[in-house]
Order: structure tokens, then C-alpha cells, then sequence
């Protein structure tokens, strides 16, 4: 059966961050009156009592987990127990309470850093057991993952209706752009605006070129968020994709000219690759709750590049 959110208090954790504020305004156009998005300020999740004060205090009858400490490969690598407790401490609590709160359900995003390094392309949820997660973010992704154990061992013994989705890259507007803590696509919108801008003649990038990743606009994922929040009520992970994948490499020459960067582009083979093939089998989620991705790839970057230049250009 459907759940109805406009009689619906929602809570979204992470709600201030990049995919929380893209899910809080699906919610609003899906009819949702009554959302609380609090920040770690008011409540810190990875603390059991302030995340028990905050169930207490608001009683949601629908939480989206998306809390989480993220960031690419630099901060992965540079803070992986952090990263680890944090992601685990934040999904533990947040399971606990919404049990003892009697939250009718939870939606939890998962991560595809998730998958086995060498998982076979494309991914399928089945294969998220068959291996060790790629190195540098192998805490962060185990973390995440844990919780799906949870989710479903809470569901077998208490009955709790956790459902968890696994999104592959996001990206789009209101995205982190911070060097340091950003993701493949932000991170090279500004490193080639800002050589186009200071008329740089060359652009170092990470790796060698030649891992894939596939990407799905963030308004995109957060559709397949609500709806799973509506319609999917299983214990079986899904996929949350949008069928393809392009080459670092590729990428970087598209991100580059659609820019306007004319100069060179060097990988710096002394830096990781990270995973080398990234791409999702999302047929379970089209027959499970009927979601497809509908933004090209295209359309999402130049939009996504109209936002940084709008908003976050470096001065």
C-alpha cells in the first residue's frame, strides 16, 4: 500500500546537504506539509541521547536517512576511521530510535562505494557481498553497508519496515565544490573554470584516465528516493542509476570544453584511480517502484555548470 505523505511527518536527516535539500523539495512537490530537517548543531546523530531526543521530540512517521560524512578520495583516504565511525554511528542510532519510536518506516541511502572493487559490470545488488570494497574508501562503504545488515535483521525481528537504496555518483546543482571534500564532477567544473579563468595552460587530474563512473542527477535521485518512500516496502537493496558509464578521461575532455578550457589536460598516475568500472544494473528498481532516470547526462552537467558559475565561482 502506498504511503500517503501529505498526512505524513517526515523527518530528513541530512536534510541541509546536498541530496537532503534536493529530497525535502520532491517531498514538497509530492504534497508533503509537515518535513523537519534539523542540523548536526541541534542534534548529533552519531550521539545515541541527541539522536533519541530528537525521535522523542518529533515523532516522524517517515524518516530519510541521508546523514552521512562524505567526501572523495583525498578525504576518504585522509580521515577513514572518522569516516567509519561517523557513517556507523549515525545509521546505528538512527535504526535504534526509529524502533523504539514506532516510525511506520525509514528510507536509507546507501552508497555504491559499497560494491567489491572488481564487482562484474554492471552492478547487481546480488553481488554486494561477492568482495572487498575498492581500498580508499573501503571504510565509508562498509560502514553504509552495515546498515543494510541492520536494516534487514530489524525488520526480521522487530518487524521494522527499513528499506535501504544504493545511488551511484550524484551530481547537480548545490553540489560541494570544495577541493578537498568534492566529488569527481565538482571537483573538475572548478579546477577547469578557474584555469579558464586565470588562462592556465594546463589541468592536473588524479589517476590515469581510464576508470569509469557512472552518474545520476540529483533531482533524479531524489525522485527514486520518495518513491521508494511510496511504493517499495521490501528487504532486498536497490540500485539507483542511470544506465551508463564514460570514462575519467572522457569526462574530463566534455567538463573541459564545455567550460571553455583550451589547454592541456595531465594525469598524475601517482595519485589513485579509486575503482576501476563503475555502472549499475537498475532494473530492479524500474519493476520494483518504477523509476528511471529522465535527466541526460548532457543536459545535468550544463546545468550543474550554470549553478557554479551562479553561485560558487571562486572570485
Amino acid at each position: 500500500m502506498a504511503l500517503e505523505l501529505r498526512s505524513s511527518k517526515v523527518l530528513v536527516t541530512g536534510g541541509g546537504g546536498f541530496l537532503g535539500t534536493h529530497v525535502i523539495e520532491q517531498l514538497e512537490r509530492e504534497g508533503a506539509t509537515e518535513i523537519f530537517a534539523p542540523r548536526s548543531a541541534e542534534y548529533d546523530l552519531t550521539n545515541q541521547a541527541e539522536t533519541r531526543r530528537l525521535f522523542e521530540s518529533y515523532g516522524p512517521d517517515l524518516v530519510f536517512h541521508l546523514a552521512a560524512r562524505v567526501g572523495g578520495i583525498f578525504a576518504n583516504q585522509k580521515s577513514p576511521g572518522t569516516f567509519f565511525h561517523d557513517n556507523m554511528a549515525m545509521g546505528l542510532h538512527v535504526l535504534e530510535e526509529a524502533r523504539r519510536a514506532g516510525t511506520k518506516k525509514v528510507v536509507i541511502a546507501g552508497t555504491i562505494c559499497a560494491y567489491p572493487k572488481f564487482a562484474p559490470i554492471p552492478f547487481r545488488e546480488d553481488d554486494l557481498w561477492n568482495g572487498y570494497p575498492e581500498e580508499t574508501n573501503a571504510p565509508y562503504g562498509i560502514a553504509k553497508k552495515a546498515l543494510l545488515v541492520m536494516a534487514q535483521a530489524y525488520r526480521q525481528e522487530f518487524g521494522s519496515n527499513f528499506v535501504m537504496l544504493f545511488p551511484v555518483n550524484l551530481y547537480g546543482p548545490k553540489d560541494n565544490f570544495d577541493l578537498e571534500t568534492s566529488h569527481v564532477i565538482p571537483a573538475m567544473i572548478r579546477k577547469f573554470e578557474t584555469a579558464r579563468e586565470q588562462g592556465s595552460e594546463e589541468v592536473i587530474l588524479w589517476g590515469d584516465g581510464s576508470p569509469t563512473r557512472e552518474f545520476l542527477f540529483v533531482r533524479d535521485a531524489a525522485r527514486g528516493l520518495v518513491l521508494a518512500a511510496q511504493h517499495y516496502d521490501d528487504p532486498e537493496p536497490v540500485n539507483l542509476g542511470a544506465g551508463f558509464e564514460i570514462t575519467m578521461r572522457d569526462l574530463a575532455a566534455l567538463i573541459a570544453q564545455k567550460v571553455g578550457f583550451s589547454g592541456k589536460i595531465e594525469w598524475d598516475t601517482s595519485k589513485p584511480n579509486g575503482q576501476p568500472r563503475r555502472s549499475l544494473d537498475v532494473t530492479r528498481a524500474k519493476e520494483r517502484f518504477g523509476f528511471e532516470a529522465k535527466v541526460p547526462f548532457d543536459e545535468g552537467l550544463d546545468e550543474t555548470i550554470r549553478w557554479y558559475r551562479a553561485n560558487a565561482s571562486p572570485s
